[in-house]
């Protein structure tokens, strides 16, 4: 399977929007938007994501075909990464592939990532492409309607 990282096209957003409101996959995420239904406010945040000069956002496609989104943003010191893969197409690797291939596009570091405790295979992607756990916090998980544990992630090299 290739797995290509490119621009945000417009094309790109009505399928973003379907994968965001799978409900398994907001459970697994749990750090989401209050309302992910909200298909205005979801525009106005793509709006802002593709309009911003520090924020690197990408489309994932695996063999032609889009997957998922994977982005770095934040201040300098501070830039988190962050992916999205449909849920069908989990367990296949992409969401590795993708995050390295983000990586080689955005070298600066240190780069942080964040997941929910329970989220192991997040945590794994993760820890594949190099991030080491140096804290855990807690935080209201939107999806969830709770707070729960948040594992922080940093990659150094």
């Amino acid at each position: 399977m290739e797995i290509v990282l490119r621009e945000v096209h417009d094309g790109d957003l009505p399928v973003f929007f379907r994968q965001m409101n799978d409900p398994v996959a907001l459970r697994m995420a749990a750090f989401t938007p209050e309302d992910p239904a909200d298909r205005a406010r979801f525009d106005a945040h793509w709006e802002r994501i593709r309009a911003a000069s520090d924020i690197t956002a990408r489309t994932v496609l695996a063999d032609g075909a889009v997957v998922g989104n994977a982005a770095v943003y934040g201040e300098p010191g501070e830039r988190e990464v962050t992916y999205w893969i449909d849920r069908a197409c989990w367990g296949r690797g992409i969401a590795t592939t993708a995050l390295r291939i983000l990586l080689e596009q955005v070298p600066e570091r240190p780069l942080y990532a964040r997941a929910a405790a329970d989220n192991a295979a997040s945590r794994r992607v993760l820890e594949k492409c190099g991030f080491e756990e140096t804290a855990r916090a807690r935080g209201f998980a939107q999806a969830r309607g709770s707070e729960i544990e948040e594992v922080v992630l940093v990659l150094n090299a």
